[in-house]
């Protein structure tokens, strides 16, 4: 969550935030119930205090001075529990109003509030050009016997599937080849777990705002996670690190779910946005005057490992209305799908700032005392929509898909079909 001191010293800073996201938030309600709060607890530990006199004065006294003074400090004894019984109400309606506030949006982040607005920086690498007609990812999944929706659907339900055959061994082809440059990078690899406490979203910032899209495990208070960010955020809950312990870069692999709510017009056939998938997360600690260098480092590592595949991608500031609420500054990496006449986001990485480091309390040592670190979350491979645009961009004429070169010493062929 943001700083709640800037209420006092900078409520202008959060109503530019508000309005570039384009919300719309009662932020002078906010203002009078956190002073409302304070001047609670200043009276609660007044009258604690005048307790703690009053109540040094009574041996000293005798008969009915001494009656009076036990009645008094009495009188405060109870006063001082209403003023906590206030006090706790209103830390607790002050956060979860608090809580629903997203992050300040960097001034850097492109304006405007959908994907529209979305600032290209750069592209990468020329169209392919076919002389057949061309096939697109679900017709070439269902011709080479590698994807099967059908079935999935059949045992699951819509916007699950399988993988079958090559398509499997091009997972974990693509997971590895991630994997060492990630090591080489100075990541240490993860596999975290997958189901996690409320805590950890509502640290992460997915709660209380994307608590539709998460899959939850009510006997259990458990909840499936739509990414590993949320399992590598708060492996280090309530930790203070030495400043010489960061950056910390850590890279983990698992099956991430997404109910996907809202989004049933977004893509083509349940390939694009589907229930459950693999991917590997990068995640990093890192003191606050690093964090932007972190997140450009962040964006060069998405590009090696997309560009090194021979896909034709483009990068893009994404606008501060399309922003998730944890982020202050978002990239994406769109390839490109030749069916769809389209770039499309395969990779994304966000500087969250202090905004989830605040809420798990993760803070660093420093002279002037802890501070709260900043958190950084990129997408090294999300592997299902990264196998459908090697479908797409390296499919042949003869309904075949080439390998990538520098894939081939991962999956021990050439060529899928």
């Amino acid at each position: 969550m943001i700083d709640p001191t800037l209420l006092r010293t900078d409520p202008d800073q959060i109503r530019l935030s508000l309005q570039r996201r384009g919300l719309s938030i009662d932020l002078d309600g906010l203002i009078e119930r956190e002073a409302q709060l304070r001047r609670t607890r200043q009276e609660a530990e007044e009258t604690r205090a005048a307790q703690k006199e009053a109540g040094k004065e009574i041996a000293r006294l005798e008969g009915d001075e001494k009656k009076s003074a036990i009645a008094e400090v009495g009188k405060l004894a109870e006063r001082y529990k209403t003023l906590e019984a206030e006090a706790e109400e209103l830390t607790q309606s002050f956060e979860e109003q608090w809580a629903a506030v997203p992050n300040l949006v960097d001034p850097s982040a492109a304006d405007g509030h959908s994907e529209a607005d979305n600032v290209e920086i750069k592209r990468v690498g020329d169209h392919p050009v076919f002389d057949f007609e061309a096939s697109d990812f679900a017709a070439l999944g269902s011709s080479l016997d590698v994807i099967d929706m059908e079935r999935g659907a059949k045992v699951s339900g819509s916007r699950f599937g399988y993988l079958k055959g090559p398509a499997v061994i091009l997972e974990f082809g693509l997971v590895r080849y991630a994997f060492d440059r990630l090591i080489a990078a100075g990541f240490t690899p993860m596999v975290p777990p997958v189901l996690v406490r409320e805590q950890a979203l509502y640290g992460t910032g997915f709660f209380p705002g994307d608590r539709e899209q998460v899959y939850s495990v009510p006997a259990d208070d458990l909840f499936l996670v739509g990414t590993s960010e949320v399992s590598l955020a708060a492996y280090h809950t309530d930790e203070i690190f030495d400043a010489d312990q960061l950056p910390l870069r850590y890279a983990g692999f698992s099956s991430c779910f997404r109910r996907e709510a809202g989004t049933y017009g977004k893509d083509t056939q349940g390939l694009f946005r589907v229930h459950q998938f693999d991917k590997v997360e990068m995640f990093v600690f890192c003191a606050p005057e690093t964090s932007v260098e972190e997140h450009e480092r962040l964006l060069e590592i998405e590009e090696s490992i997309v560009g090194g595949l021979g896909l034709p991608y483009r990068v893009v500031n994404i606008a501060a209305g399309d922003l998730g609420s944890s982020a202050a500054k978002k990239y994406d990496i769109e390839a490109w799908f030749p069916s769809q006449n389209a770039y499309r986001e395969i990779t994304s990485c966000s500087n969250t700032t202090d905004y989830q480091a605040r809420r798990l309390k993760v803070r660093m040592r420093g002279d002037e005392g802890n501070r709260i670190v900043h958190t950084l979350n990129g997408t090294a491979v999300a592997v299902g929509r990264m196998i459908l645009a090697l479908l797409e961009n390296f499919q042949q004429e003869d309904g075949s898909v080439e390998m990538p070169e520098a894939l081939v010493p991962y999956v021990g062929f050439g060529r899928i079909g």
